[in-house]
Parts: structure tokens; C-alpha cells; sequence
């Protein structure tokens, strides 16, 4: 299986080393020889044969296709990603009682297509639109929505996943107004990133209003966010395909767990080259689907986050970031699963008062030599949920549940503690080493020991699954390849495995491994 996950990839870059190769040469033409003495020369004047005007590179190509009499652009790509995992969903390979107690393995293929556009009426006003398809081909039983314990081609629908107008400097002020369906970064993306988790990274957009506005004297931006992002693919704008009636669930597809409302305020500032500063304020208010058997994990909440970031780079080698945030409000979790959740007080089913906070700090070395080697060590802080007090411990990393540090643990081997990509009750640090060993090129290696800050599982579905006696996660590995065959197209090669300590139940070992080829119009 490995072998042909390698055989797909390498293909592909020997495809792709070919065509680089073929746009850069010249035709000869045929049958010409080395030109004649000068003597004969001389003697016998020979025309000169006309030389062929020099081949069409892709480059050129792309251009003269994509330009059009419009004020518009356009692009698109197409990426095919082989995700392989075992144990990582369902947490070991022995009986279990959860969902994905039976199927340990997964393996499956994934088909990612956009296209794009931005239509530029004026020079500071711009419509833009994306639509996105992905459709996945299971080599092994599923775990996953209407393919669940079954293998085949799992047809998705197609969705408009960016679809927004953006004005630059309105009525001569120095902010940028966007509107409408787009996606959103902020700082070290740490709570933010992806507004669809439920999805995978197959979109990411949120919902929303932003408004940036630009003090160049002050070296500061200023975002303001508003946010309303919806469960169902099909809420605001309809899919191509059905994505809410499939198997006779209604939910057979979601973006996110609950219909989602926000607000932001972002301030960031730069005077300091050595000490960026940016402080924020967020609420998520969150809405649960009632009777919703796809959403078994869907909340009912209030979360009021306040925090800052700093960052910057000093002594020339050395970069490093601080984040933190508090979290109060309140939570109620929504189960609707036979027998519910353990009995931490937050998984009770009641409204429970938050109080929680966390931190993600980063430190670097550069080197700065030709091979660009880097050293960095992080550690991490989210808090858990004790069950000794009436109150709700566990920091919500809110839209930041995208694969922030891992595409297996942070994403997959969180669905029976809490849900996917809800990264909790966790304590991380460790080193990575990068290096790029020739151009295009990039390796690292990441170790990371990794804890729990309470003993007990937040929201576990499965309490079978823990020991409840233990706080050590396990030691958790990870490697990564990255190269840029030619301009449009990119490859990865990633593996990862954790070996468990004493807060699981099971010792079997977690792995993943990705392929994927990205090509890019």
C-alpha cells in the first residue's frame, strides 16, 4: 500500500522534472550540421537557414489563455492528497465501544478541484468567487459521514467557497471593507484558521464582515470582524449536489458542529521591530442542532476571549512568539449518543460557567547559512476541564481547530475526547529542525512530549477509551517533506506517530502518513 502511495508521488515528479526540463530547452531543428569552415565559407557562400521561433512554455501558455478583455483574473488547481492512518481515529485496535471502535484503519484518496475569479470594475472595488469540489475514493471502510464502514468513490457535492466584494481605501480612508464569504488569518492563527472543520481542509471559509483599517504612522492595523457561519453547506448559498438529504439524514454533510455568530476586534502593532504587540477580544456565541444525530457534538454557548500576542526577532538569529488568552462565559454540551458522556461537570448536559485559558509560545534559532537550517522549541498550555468544581475548565480554541502542529493528532485523535480539530487538556513542547537541502526543497523533523492537564477527559464519548489515573498523552513524532517540482506544481511527503502513554487505555502505536501533489493553473 505504502509502495503505491510512493510509486504515485514519484511518478508524478518524474512527470513533472520532465516537463521543467522540456520548457527550458530549444528544438534543434533537424538533420543541421556544425557550421562550415570559414574557408569554405568563403569559397562557398552558404544561406543561412532560418531559425524556428522557440518553443511555447507552460508559463506562456497559462498567460495567453487566462488573459482576457475583461478586468478580471482568474486561476485555478487541482490537488490529489492519499491520507493513510491506523489507530488514530479509533484510539487503539482492541474492542471498543465508540463509533470507529471497529474500523482502525483508513485509507482513502482525496480530489480536490477550485476555480477562481476576481472581477475588478474599478481599480479599488473587486467581486471575487471560488467554487470547490472533493470528492474521495475510500480503499477501506470508511468512518466518515454516508460512507461510514464502506469502501468506494464517495461523490461530494461541489460549494461556493469564497464568494465576497472587498473595497480598498472607501471614501478615501485607509481601511479595506470585505463582505461576504471569505477566509480569515489572524496573528499566528491560533484561534483562527478554519470555520469549517467538519469538512477537513476541503474549505475553511467563515461567513462574515471585516473591516481593516491601515495607521501607516502608527505602524498599526485595526480589524474589526462580524461572523455568521452555519452548520449545513447549504444555508446561506446552495450547493451543487445535495449535501443535507443523503441516506435519509438530514445532516448527512456539516461545516461546523452549531450555527456559529461572532464578533472581533484585532489590534496589531508593529513599531517595535523586536516587540510586535497585538491585543484582541473575541466572542463566539454558539447555537446546538437539536435531534441532530451527525452532530453529536454540537454545544450551546457564550465565550468571551480576551488576549494578546507578542513577536518579533532579536539578536538577528533569533525569532520567537508569546500568545495567551482568558476565557469566561458559559457552555452546554449537546450529546446525542446512548449513554451520553463521564462525569466531568462540563459534560453534564447543564449550562456550566467557563473559566479557562491558554498559551502557545514559540521560540527559533536561524542560522542563516545557504542550507537555511532552523531550530525552534515550543510549548503550549490548554487548559482541561476538572471535575472537582461546578465550573468548565476547558479552554475552545474557537475557529482554530485546523491542523495546527499535527494532521493526525490535533485533528483525528480528538474526536472521541472532544470533537474534531478541538484541541484541549493539553500540555506540549518540544524541538524541530528544518533545513532546505537543495532549492525547493524543505525537511523537518518534530518531537513533542505530549500531557494532559487533567487526568480525566474533557467531554470523552468513549470513557473506555482512558484511564482516568494518568496525565502522560505519549511521545508524538513527526516528518515532513516538501518540494516545488516547477512553478504550478508542489509535492509533500508527511509521516507521524505517537506512541501512547498511561492517559489511554490502549498502547498500540497511532500513525499517518500523506502524499499529495498540488498543481497549480
Amino acid at each position: 500500500m505504502l509502495n503505491t502511495k510512493l510509486k504515485l508521488t514519484l511518478g508524478l515528479a518524474a512527470l513533472a522534472a520532465t516537463t521543467a526540463l522540456a520548457q527550458t530547452q530549444t528544438a534543434t531543428p533537424t538533420g543541421t550540421t556544425s557550421a562550415p569552415p570559414a574557408e569554405a565559407s568563403a569559397a562557398t557562400p552558404v544561406a543561412a537557414t532560418p531559425a524556428p521561433p522557440p518553443p511555447i512554455t507552460f508559463d506562456q501558455w497559462a498567460k495567453e489563455v487566462k488573459n482576457v478583455e475583461l478586468p478580471l483574473t482568474w486561476g485555478a488547481d487541482m490537488r490529489i492528497r492519499n491520507e493513510y492512518f491506523k489507530n488514530a481515529l479509533s484510539l487503539g485496535s482492541g474492542p471498543s465501544s465508540g463509533p470507529f471502535g471497529t474500523v482502525h484503519e483508513q485509507d482513502y484518496f482525496r480530489f480536490r478541484g477550485r476555480v477562481w475569479a476576481s472581477l475588478f470594475p474599478t481599480n479599488d472595488l473587486s467581486f471575487n468567487i471560488r467554487l470547490a469540489a472533493e470528492p474521495r475514493e475510500f480503499l477501506k471502510s470508511s468512518t466518515m459521514d454516508t460512507y461510514f464502514e464502506r469502501s468506494g468513490m464517495q461523490w461530494r457535492y461541489g460549494i461556493i467557497d469564497n464568494f465576497n466584494v472587498q473595497w480598498k481605501e472607501p471614501l478615501d480612508q485607509p481601511a479595506t471593507v470585505t463582505v461576504g464569504r471569505q477566509e480569515i488569518n489572524l496573528g499566528d492563527n491560533w484561534l483562527f484558521g478554519d470555520g469549517t472543520p467538519e469538512d477537513g481542509s476541503f474549505t475553511s471559509f467563515l461567513d462574515s464582515a471585516r473591516v481593516t483599517y491601515n495607521l501607516k504612522n502608527q505602524h498599526t492595523t485595526i480589524d474589526a470582524i462580524g461572523i455568521v457561519q452555519y452548520a449545513r453547506p447549504d444555508a446561506w448559498l446552495p450547493t451543487i449536489g445535495p449535501s443535507t438529504s443523503q441516506g435519509g439524514n438530514p445532516n448527512a454533510y456539516l461545516l461546523t458542529d452549531q450555527n456559529e455568530k461572532g464578533a472581533v476586534l484585532y489590534i496589531a502593532n508593529k513599531s517595535l521591530p523586536a516587540a510586535n504587540l497585538d491585543g484582541f477580544f473575541i466572542y463566539k456565541h454558539d447555537s446546538a442542532i437539536n435531534n441532530a444525530p451527525a452532530s453529536i457534538f454540537s454545544d450551546n454557548a457564550d465565550i468571551y476571549t480576551f488576549g494578546g500576542r507578542v513577536s518579533g526577532l532579536v539578536w538577528e538569529h533569533w525569532n520567537y512568539s508569546a500568545e495567551g488568552a482568558y476565557q469566561f462565559g458559559r457552555k452546554q454540551y449537546q450529546y446525542n449518543m446512548p449513554g451520553g458522556a463521564p462525569e466531568p461537570a462540563a459534560a453534564d448536559g447543564k449550562f456550566h460557567d467557563l473559566n479557562a485559558f491558554g498559551v502557545n509560545s514559540k521560540i527559533s534559532y536561524l542560522f542563516k547559512d545557504k542550507l537555511n537550517d532552523q531550530l525552534s522549541m515550543v510549548f503550549e498550555f490548554l487548559s482541561g476541564d476538572n471535575p472537582n468544581t461546578g465550573n468548565d475548565e476547558m479552554f475552545d480554541v474557537l475557529w482554530g481547530r485546523w491542523p495546527q502542529w499535527s494532521e493526525m493528532y490535533n485533528i483525528y485523535s480528538y474526536v472521541n475526547e472532544t470533537r474534531v480539530g478541538q484541541a484541549a487538556n493539553l500540555i506540549r513542547f518540544g524541538p524541530t529542525w528544518s533545513v532546505d537541502p537543495i532549492k525547493g526543497m524543505n525537511f523537518s523533523l518534530t518531537y513533542n512530549a505530549l500531557f494532559a492537564d487533567q487526568d480525566v477527559p474533557t467531554q470523552a464519548t468513549v470513557p473506555s477509551d482512558f484511564t482516568g489515573t494518568g496525565n502522560f498523552r505519549g511521545h508524538y513524532l513527526q516528518s515532513v517533506l516538501k518540494y516545488k517540482f516547477t512553478k504550478n506544481l508542489s509535492g509533500l511527503l508527511m509521516g507521524e506517530c505517537l506512541f501512547p502513554g498511561d492517559y489511554y487505555t490502549s498502547r498500540d502505536v497511532m500513525d499517518f502518513v500523506r502524499a499529495e501533489v498540488t498543481f497549480t493553473f
